[in-house]
């Protein structure tokens, strides 16, 4: 398979924190968003969304979207599980990572900060504009996870971590003030101690400058 991606995306970072935990083999293909590749029509071609990541398996089909990557991963290759088995549980997981991945990441990322910059908000607003999604956002999700687990929600690491893990890097990158997110950090210091993650680390991709 190919993953087309980009090292500091969040939403790549998670599908390879994935295909990591579940012994997945990929290609890494780099679309340098900065460079606006993402718009090029070679891209669009793979992704008419014009977003990464995008996962062109085997067989030529191309899936997008990461939670949806994630969901075909989790039933195409279930073990190791992201999910818990009971429904109630698989429900609540799935919301605390959803508060991530549609409550955080679509107001911070890099089309909607530069939105605000064309609308004449400088660098240091755009900063706290996205610092304070993201506070919300760890509020509240520090209040869904167990309390007590060394994960998110039980002794291995589930969807609400590979959310999770890829945000707080967007929160150390822009200086997030994260003290009152003792329990999340600790879950990330857990996390990225797997090689799973440490490998999936933005710093640790090909096209990473």
């Amino acid at each position: 398979m190919k993953l087309y991606g980009y090292w500091r995306s969040t939403t790549s970072y998670r599908v390879r924190i994935a295909l990591n935990l579940k012994g997945i083999g990929y290609e890494p293909l780099s679309v340098n968003l900065v460079a606006g590749e993402q718009s090029g029509d070679a891209y669009t071609r793979v992704n008419p969304g014009r977003g990464v990541p995008a996962l062109e398996l085997d067989d030529g089909r191309v899936l997008t979207q990461s939670m949806a990557i994630l969901d075909w991963l989790e039933e195409v290759y279930p073990d190791p599980p992201l999910l818990p088995a009971d429904p109630v549980d698989r429900a609540r997981v799935r919301a605390a990572a959803l508060g991530i991945a549609t409550d955080i990441h679509p107001v911070n990322n890099l089309r909607v900060v530069g939105k605000l910059k064309s609308l004449g908000h400088d660098q240091d607003t755009a900063t706290a504009w996205m610092n304070d999604w993201m506070t919300r956002g760890f509020t509240a999700f520090q209040s869904l996870i167990r309390p007590e687990t060394p994960f998110c929600f039980g002794d291995t690491p589930g969807l609400a971590d590979l959310c999770l893990i890829p945000q707080l890097y967007n929160a150390h990158r822009w200086g997030c003030d994260l003290a009152p997110f003792t329990r999340l950090t600790e879950i990330e210091a857990r996390c990225l101690a797997l090689p799973a993650f440490a490998e999936a680390r933005p710093e640790a991709q090909p096209d990473a400058t």
